[in-house]
């Protein structure tokens, strides 16, 4: 399941440059693929009962759709205009560095020690490479590049609101509800930006793929390794998923890579890692404190003798 997820995902870029290079504008990929991820979706929240609550929090719903599905699907559409697919996906790992600085700036990670604000560094250091030297086309490749990670600002700042302001909601339900809402909130962009002649067969196909698969396969495959492996290992798919978005970009669509596109990989992947883990790869996480389970007959607060022990 874990290689199925990041192939898939890895895969999305490939499907949204396909789409673009026949000529779809960005708004209509974007509704495209969250209408289908929604029909897939809603039907599965409905059968599992997700879909229970979500009505009490419709508003804090749609606020949700925009910040972490609408802004910034559209800003990678929109910048992947500019640069390959493989770079868009590389770009888009750098997302746990900027959800870590958030963190940060809002309540003050307790782990911001000097390793995890290195590997901040070290991220935006790949970051700056690939866009510097890397990034073919000059002004608007690096403006397009831009757009792709200030896309995964999107990401972080979801993740913060949902944390803060839906608390229990079920996360196949949220997301088939989020996705609904885009398609909703894209709708009247996509109508005026619809394709001027037939879309080809490779471009349906990558629409079909992107949304079914990329987007609403995925996240029921996301969630089902969080509820079985358990959240610590489902996301490390972000570490795994750019180098299939570089295989498929380089194999299937010509795409180019260099020395600098693969010293720009491995610094935003070792960034990341660092910020979000706060240790180094081959470190085992510190011991965490675990409290013995209810029925030890201790009163609250009174724990016996060898109650809390090292996980």
């Amino acid at each position: 399941m874990f290689g199925l997820l990041a192939a898939v995902w890895g895969a999305s870029y490939l499907f949204i440059k396909v789409a673009l290079e026949d000529g779809l504008s960005p708004p209509f990929i974007v509704f495209a693929r969250c209408a289908l991820a929604a029909l897939v979706l809603l039907p599965l929240a409905a059968h599992i009962g997700a879909l229970a609550g979500l009505r009490e929090r419709l508003g804090a719903l749609v606020v949700l759709a925009f910040i972490q599905v609408t802004f910034p699907f559209m800003l990678i559409t929109i910048g992947e205009q500019e640069i390959s697919s493989s770079l868009t996906g590389i770009l888009v790992a750098s997302a746990p560095i900027f959800t870590f600085l958030l963190a940060f700036v809002l309540s003050g990670a307790e782990r911001a020690g000097a390793l995890s604000l290195a590997g901040v560094a070290i991220g935006i250091g790949g970051v700056a490479l690939l866009l510097g030297v890397d990034a073919p086309g000059g002004t608007p490749a690096v403006v397009g590049g831009l757009l792709v990670v200030l896309a995964t600002l999107g990401y972080g700042v979801g993740a913060w609101f949902l944390k803060r302001r839906l608390p229990g909601v079920q996360p196949v339900g949220a997301v088939g509800a989020t996705t609904a809402a885009t398609a909703v909130m894209t709708l009247p962009l996509a109508a005026f930006g619809l394709p001027d002649h037939a879309p080809g067969i490779d471009a349906v196909g990558s629409l079909a793929l992107l949304g079914v698969l990329g987007t609403g396969l995925a996240f029921i495959l996301f969630y089902s390794l969080v509820a079985s492996e358990g959240p610590a290992k489902a996301s490390l798919v972000a570490y795994v998923a750019p180098g299939f978005s570089v295989v498929y970009g380089v194999t299937l669509l010509d795409e180019r890579f260099t020395v600098a596109t693969a010293a720009g990989l491995v610094l935003i992947i070792a960034g990341s890692w660092v910020a979000a883990e706060g240790r180094l790869p081959w470190r085992r996480p510190a011991p965490v404190e675990a409290i013995a389970p209810a029925g030890t007959g201790a009163p609250d607060g009174c724990e016996p003798a060898g109650a809390r022990v090292r996980a």
